[in-house]
C-alpha cells in the first residue's frame, strides 16, 4: 500500500485503512452494546461473531507488509479510557463460564494452561484498539495502522485468538450436547499445575451455563 493511500484527502471505501478501521469500529460498538446486558441471552453468540469477524482485520493486518509511522515517537494520547465498568459488565453476562484454561504459547515445549477469563480478554483487546482509534479519529492514519499491527501481534491477536476458542467451545458443548467439565473453582489469581487440571469429570448443571446465557442443546 503506497503512502498516497494512507494520506488520501477523500476516504475510498474500499481503502485498506478505511475497511480495517470500520472493522474495529464496528467490534468496540458492538462489544460495548453487548456488554449492557439488555440482550443476555445473547451474549456468548454474539461475542463469537464480533471476535470472528475482528480476527479478520487482524488476518489482514498480520499478512500487509510492516507499517512505519511517520514519527519517531508515538504522539501523547493522555489517559486511556477505563474499561473497568465494561470488564466488570462482561464478567457477570458470562459467568459462569468465563474463566477458561489457556496454553498461552503452542510453541514453547512443555508450557501448561494457564487460567483466563474471556471478560479480562475482551477489556484488554477494547484497550489495544481504542489506542489506535485514537490515532485515526485524529486524523494520524499510518500511527494508527500501524499500531494496530504492532499490537495485533504483541497482545490482542492472540488475545483474541484465545478468546474465540473459549467462546466457541462453550457453544460448541451446548449445541451438541456434550458434558463439560468442572472447573473446580479454576480462577486466574492462583497457579494452575496438571492436578488442577485434571477437571472431575461430569456436567455442568444446565441451570448454571444453558439457562443463565439463553443457550439451548440441539435436540
Amino acid at each position: 500500500m503506497s503512502d498516497a493511500t494512507l494520506h488520501a484527502t477523500e476516504q475510498n471505501p474500499d481503502d485498506f485503512a478505511v475497511q480495517i478501521s470500520d472493522q474495529i469500529e464496528s467490534f468496540l460498538v458492538a462489544v460495548t452494546e453487548v456488554a449492557k446486558g439488555d440482550e443476555p441471552g445473547s451474549t456468548v453468540p454474539f461475542l463469537l461473531l464480533e471476535v470472528s469477524q475482528l480476527l479478520l482485520a487482524g488476518g489482514w493486518l498480520g499478512a500487509h507488509e510492516d507499517i512505519v509511522p511517520e514519527e519517531r515517537y508515538e504522539p501523547d494520547l493522555g489517559p486511556e479510557p477505563d474499561v473497568d465498568e465494561l470488564r466488570e459488565n462482561l464478567a457477570l453476562l458470562l459467568d459462569p463460564v468465563d474463566v477458561y484454561s489457556e496454553v498461552f504459547d503452542p510453541y514453547e515445549p512443555r508450557r501448561a494452561p494457564v487460567p483466563a477469563r474471556i471478560s479480562d480478554d475482551l477489556a484488554d483487546v477494547i484497550t489495544d484498539l481504542r489506542h489506535g482509534m485514537a490515532h485515526y479519529r485524529a486524523g494520524r492514519t499510518t500511527e494508527a495502522l500501524w499500531w494496530w499491527q504492532f499490537s495485533y501481534f504483541s497482545n490482542w491477536g492472540s488475545t483474541a485468538s484465545a478468546t474465540l476458542r473459549a467462546l466457541h467451545s462453550v457453544l460448541a458443548h451446548v449445541r451438541l450436547d456434550q458434558p463439560l467439565a468442572e472447573l473446580d473453582g479454576l480462577d486466574t489469581d492462583q497457579g494452575v499445575g496438571d492436578e488442577t487440571l485434571e477437571f472431575e469429570a461430569g456436567k455442568v448443571m444446565e441451570q448454571e451455563i444453558v439457562e443463565p446465557l439463553g443457550l439451548r442443546p440441539a435436540k
